[in-house]
């Protein structure tokens, strides 16, 4: 029984690992403005020069880390919007020759809002270093253009 919690608890901290993620193909799958719904962000490293990509992404309730992406690789993590719809999950951006930047990759009113300038999504899946500034941050659907916002800097 012990080695039953104890596996438990290995799988379930293998979720939040800073191992690269495998992300689904592009998609949007709405199943946004419910509390507690599932989401999972995945960062895409496309930043123009190739050079690996360092991010730490917290919220106010959870802070995942320092993370390194190669270049063309992906990472993601999984969480719940909370019960108030008030989730947020900032992450700071840096690369060689490309400065330091912020972004908030996930924000309910944008990301999870049925009745928003943006579709909800489930998977929300955005490539990084698409442009320099004015489409930095690109969401990718499969149905439309990507969604893309300049650094929050």
């Amino acid at each position: 029984m012990v080695s039953f919690f104890i596996l438990t608890l290995f799988v379930a901290a293998l979720d939040v690992s800073d191992s690269v993620a495998e992300a689904p193909g592009p998609g949007s799958g709405g199943d946004g403005f419910f509390p507690l719904a599932k989401k999972h962000v995945v960062i895409h490293n496309v930043i123009s020069n190739k050079q690996t990509l360092n991010v730490h992404c917290n919220s106010s309730d959870d802070d995942l880390g320092l993370i390194h992406i190669r270049w063309n690789r992906y990472w993601g993590f999984r969480f719940r919007v909370n019960i108030w719809e008030t989730t947020r999950f900032r992450c700071h951006f840096t690369w060689y020759g490309g400065g330091s930047h912020y972004f908030e990759i996930f924000n309910v009113w944008r990301d999870d809002n049925e009745f928003g300038k943006f579709p909800a999504c489930s998977d929300c899946i955005w490539e990084v270093g698409r442009d320099a500034k004015d489409h930095a941050m690109c969401r990718i659907t499969e149905d439309s253009d990507p969604y893309c916002f300049p650094w929050d800097d």
